[in-house]
């Protein structure tokens, strides 16, 4: 028996794809016997069996020879691969728009049943779907209309205004921004923070590991004894495995063990209201419930306008310095990327969930990257899960995309799969399960090709978090990324507000960006499968196989210092040849996926990360020293080379 073809067919409807094969499809040769899942041909006494299956709420097809292969088979199946395509084309659907006078469950029920139907056992079912659909559209806005972002940031020339309330940071958006919020307010600047959602409230969970929490510790936000209490699980071990069953031996991979990463559980709504004491306590004030519409930037403060959602009552706020913390959504960084704020984005659904069987699944044990099955409706899905308190359980599924104007990335599409493929890959009973909290979002990539590619900054202007996305494109979302540099952060940051250099040149030092991540960016561009492209099915897990196989087979220190985005340039170009030794088509397959293009960007990424390793390599034996002999009179007499000199030893400390 030889395999001749594998396809996906983009669509669920599997009855619809056997009766084409069965009735419409007329074939160059042979004929047909119906088959429960396909169709049989008889040509010239040799046999093709074409069949089909379902999974991930997707069809797959396969073309089997039994015995010998029949002569033109090769063009009967590019012709039948060619027919396919023209009757069940890629398709990428749009919500529907809201109606006035039916509720958001009435509005999606016939395109989205199963998360109508799950969202309503959700405690606050209603509201988060409305959350979902709106961060679904406004992101959509964004990549449809690049060229024509909302203007929120303008110049205007005004001079302190005595009634207005004044602060020295403004931050906007209450997630990320209420953490780094309290640091400062604890260093004795007067902070105000605006959340467009009743503050505290959070559509995802967060992970991590104790040494990565450590920072928070030494900043000085939290003790040892606040840490735990901010604990809800630590488990054993976390696995990352991909679906395999379609890939030949020599790309088959074992189980890679992480037991130190992500194996932290945040419980996150309590972080944030810690946060929100501890900078309540230090002077700060939180506006919350409150619209950010737009901000004038003057040569002596900002000025934040805002409105309460609720009542509609506009504020004013000035301000030194606005801090943009409102993730992939925020119209700041739409502004000042010029309507392309990111370059991919892993659309990401899930909820804490809990009623699985105990004597199935381990709360000491976590996924921290699987995938059971092949590429799906254009998408290779990935799951994660995370044990928390009690036996509840974070569960994610995404995908990495590329950002397109025809396919911008769905939240409601990858709902509906999450709901309907749960029991696939956890094997339950989803009557039996109880779901406490739905989990969402986009996590943003951009591709940096040196240290000030991205625009982060304008004058009196700074972006942190996923609204500057500059975190890790294989597992850390912005609190990974703002948590690892929050040191880096609020000391560059401190330095600036002190020295008053609050321009855009010196703004763009205070960054989050570490150049052995930025040529990680082609390893999740092999992630994304094109738009209105069909690869081969088993294509990403292939790939993702062939990297993670080989940090799997490599010392634990290898792969964790890898996966926490603390590898060298030596590691990096180690594993890189081994990967290309054992699987010679992965340059073209990513060339194919990734195109000239970004191939090229890479290169120059490449050669940033090359450079910034042998610049490390010449100076890092002497520079720390003489810096932290010199800053006396250094930041003193000349503070913006300070600055410079300072962002540059961070940068190489956690890029090199």
């Amino acid at each position: 028996m030889e395999e001749l073809l594998y396809i996906e067919v983009p669509t669920p409807q599997i009855e619809k794809v056997c009766e084409w094969l069965q009735n419409a499809w007329q074939p160059t040769d042979g004929d047909k016997v119906m088959t429960p899942d396909g169709v049989v041909l008889d040509i010239g006494g040799k046999r093709l069996s074409i069949f089909t299956w379902s999974v991930q709420r997707t069809t797959y097809l396969k073309v089997f020879a039994w015995g010998d292969r029949p002569s033109g088979v090769k063009n009967l199946c590019r012709q039948l691969e060619q027919d396919i395509r023209v009757v069940f084309p890629n398709r990428y659907p749009a919500p529907p728009e809201l109606i006035e006078d039916q509720s958001i469950f009435e509005v999606l029920q016939a395109d989205y049943p199963k998360t109508v139907e799950y969202f309503q056992k959700f405690p606050q079912g209603e509201f988060d779907l409305q959350r979902a659909y709106w961060w679904e559209k406004r992101w959509r806005e964004t990549v449809k209309n690049p060229q024509e972002p909302k203007r929120v940031i303008f110049e205007q020339a005004s001079e302190p205004d005595d009634r207005l309330p004044s602060f020295d940071l403004v931050y906007v958006g209450g997630a990320l921004g209420v953490i780094h919020a309290a640091v400062m307010a604890r260093l004795g600047y007067k902070v105000l923070l605006i959340e467009r959602l009743p503050f505290g409230r959070m559509n995802r969970e967060w992970n991590i590991s104790r040494s990565e929490l450590q920072s928070l510790i030494n900043l000085g936000l939290f003790d040892e004894a606040e840490i735990e209490e901010l604990i809800a699980r630590e488990y054993k071990n976390g696995f990352s495995k991909f679906f395999d069953g379609n890939n030949p031996p020599s790309l088959k991979a074992n189980i890679l063990y992480t037991p130190t990463v992500l194996n932290v559980a945040i419980a996150s709504e309590l972080l944030l209201e810690k946060c929100g004491e501890k900078l309540l306590a230090a002077g700060g004030e939180i506006w919350d419930e409150t619209e950010f519409v737009r901000a004038d930037i003057g040569a002596k403060q900002a000025k934040v306008f805002t409105k309460n959602i609720k009542s509609g009552a506009e504020k004013i706020a000035q301000s030194r310095l606005v801090m943009d913390a409102m993730g992939t959504a925020s119209p700041i960084a739409a502004q000042l990327n010029k309507g392309r704020p990111f370059d991919s984005i892993c659309p990401t659904v899930g909820g804490v969930i809990k009623g699985f069987d105990k004597e199935v699944w381990d709360a000491d044990y976590g996924d921290v990257l699987n995938s059971h099955g092949d590429i799906s409706r254009g998408r290779q899905l990935i799951w994660e899960l995370f044990p928390g308190k009690d036996d509840e359980f974070t569960i994610y599924l995404f995908h990495y995309h590329e950002a397109h104007p025809d396919n911008p990335g769905s939240l409601l599409e990858m709902y509906e799969d999450f709901f309907n493929i749960l029991p696939e890959y956890r094997r339950c009973d989803m009557d039996e399960l109880t779901f406490e909290k739905a989990t969402f979002g986009y996590i943003p990539g951009y591709f940096n090709v040196g240290s000030g590619d991205r625009t982060v900054a304008f004058d009196r202007l700074l972006a942190i978090g996923d609204a500057a996305s500059l975190q890790s494109p294989l597992v850390f979302t912005g609190f990974g990324s703002l948590v690892r540099n929050l040191d880096r952060l609020t000391t560059l940051l401190d330095i600036a507000l002190k020295q008053d250099l609050l321009d855009t040149k010196n703004l763009n030092k205070i960054r989050a960006y570490q150049s052995n991540i930025a040529v990680t960016w082609l390893f999740s561009k092999g992630m994304m499968v094109p738009t209105h492209s069909n690869l081969p099915p088993q294509r990403v897990n292939a790939m993702l196989n062939t990297f993670f196989g080989l940090l799997a087979d490599s010392p634990p220190e290898i792969a964790e210092t890898f996966i926490k985005d603390r590898t060298s340039w030596l590691v990096f170009n180690k594993l890189a040849i081994v990967a290309a030794r054992q699987n010679p088509l992965l340059l073209t397959w990513i060339w194919e996926m990734a195109g000239a293009k970004d191939f090229i960007r890479w290169v120059g990424a490449y050669l940033a990360f090359t450079f910034d390793a042998i610049l490390s390599f010449l100076i890092m034996g002497w520079l720390p020293q003489f810096l932290d002999n010199s800053q006396d009179w250094l930041e003193k007499k000349y503070p913006s080379l300070w600055l410079t000199l300072l962002s540059l030893r961070y940068r190489l400390q956690t890029g090199t």
